[in-house]
């Protein structure tokens, strides 16, 4: 088949311009630990390889310019699946494993949208963390730069104030949390009639009791919705029903099974006791392998217990949680990112969406609740097709 049948053009339409004139309940763990060793196909059968580039794309020349500087030539098969069908305006659901560009897989097509067209359109983007939001808002000001193309980001610890200033002019994106926004929505900073297009990254969370009441808040006021994308590593069939009554007629891609985890994430089970898990974890963080390693707890008390043992230890190491201001939690990436901290210790509020290369490991502390937690956890290393390790501590 040749290119131009792969990717025929597609054309967006618009009839008018739509601008101005938490907590999850405590629940043992769910998961069978035999299930967590070893899981996948070795990585050379795991990756995939486009036959395309994306000069192949029907993209504007600006957008392609600014991919190629970024160093990209050619697609993830989440995106190369999803860009015509999003382009074509058809509602879309994305399973796609972490760390295989899920989030510019959803922004080349919207801001190809917005060159191609002949009016501006606003897209909301809700998503489940504050770390997340700030990660989207920064993926599409590097892929938009140069177009005059707006983004807010809308979280709680940032200043409301600030917020309300941003949406004054027009955005053509806004991402946030469900919170936040939906605190905008009321206070009439927000017009849902305006939003054109609905994203919900990490939807399965998204649809989770701790955010569905704000999300069906915010749905029910977008009567002019021209198109709803819903993506993540993980889809609850329990959902379903939730699904039908946000989007109707979606094209479904998966390309991972959307229960399993990366297969190039090799996973072992540690047998330790209560008394030694910190021990052992010191252990395993003093091997020189460990480079760059998140450990996940249940709980904001026993993350904190955890640095600060690690820290009485000669670690390097920072936590993030909750409780944290916004400005400690970016500067806590920050130094993890840099090298500067070895180890990051988190709740899992950095489980998802968070895309920080080349983590060596993650370590489960505590067994998560259910999972599609783990895999989002693990999903933290082995990212962009690389290896990685994930350990989960069991008594």
């Amino acid at each position: 088949m040749s290119t131009t049948q792969n990717f025929r053009s597609g054309k967006r339409t618009f009839t008018s311009k739509r601008r101005p004139t938490n907590k999850r309940n405590s629940r043992s763990s769910s998961i069978d630990v035999k299930k967590l060793v070893n899981i996948g196909r070795p990585l050379e059968e795991a990756n995939y390889k486009s036959n395309h580039t994306f000069s192949d794309f029907p993209m504007h020349e600006l957008l392609l310019k600014n991919i190629e500087k970024l160093g990209y030539t050619q697609p993830t098969e989440i995106q190369e699946k999803t860009f015509l069908p999003i382009s074509e305006l058809k509602n879309v659901i994305g399973i796609a494993s972490t760390g295989t560009g899920k989030t510019a897989s959803f922004l080349m097509p919207i801001i190809n949208g917005l060159l191609k067209g002949e009016d501006d359109f606003q897209t909301m983007i809700l998503v489940p963390t504050r770390e997340l939001a700030l990660q989207v808002e920064q993926e599409f000001i590097k892929l938009s730069r140069g177009m005059s193309l707006y983004i807010t980001s809308l979280i709680g610890g940032s200043n409301i104030r600030d917020n309300i200033k941003n949406l004054r002019r027009f955005n053509h994106i806004i991402v946030g949390t469900p919170g936040r926004v939906t605190d905008l929505v009321k206070r009439g900073n927000i017009k849902l009639a305006q939003v054109s297009v609905l994203v919900l990254d990490e939807f399965d969370r998204m649809l989770d009791m701790g955010f569905s009441k704000d999300v069906e808040f915010l749905t029910s006021g977008m009567v002019n919705i021209d198109q709803t994308l819903l993506f993540s590593a993980t889809i609850d069939p329990k959902q379903k029903m939730l699904i039908q009554k946000i989007m109707t007629n979606p094209v479904e891609v998966k390309v991972s099974s959307g229960n399993i985890a990366a297969d190039h994430i090799t996973q072992e089970v540690v047998r330790v006791s209560r008394e030694q898990k910190l021990s052992k974890l010191i252990d395993l963080i003093n091997d020189v392998t460990f480079e760059k390693v998140i450990v996940f707890a249940e709980t904001k008390i026993n993350v904190s217990k955890i640095a600060q043992n690690l820290k009485r230890s000669g670690v390097a190491v920072d936590e993030i949680h909750g409780d944290k201001t916004q400005g400690y939690r970016q500067n806590a990436l920050r130094n993890f990112k840099s090298g500067r901290t070895q180890v990051l210790v988190a709740t899992d509020v950095a489980a998802r969406g968070l895309d920080i290369s080349n983590v060596t490991h993650v370590i489960n502390y505590e067994i998560p609740r259910d999972y599609e937690t783990y895999i989002h956890r693990i999903g933290r290393t082995g990212r962009a097709g690389k290896t990685g390790m994930a350990f989960t501590f069991v008594g």
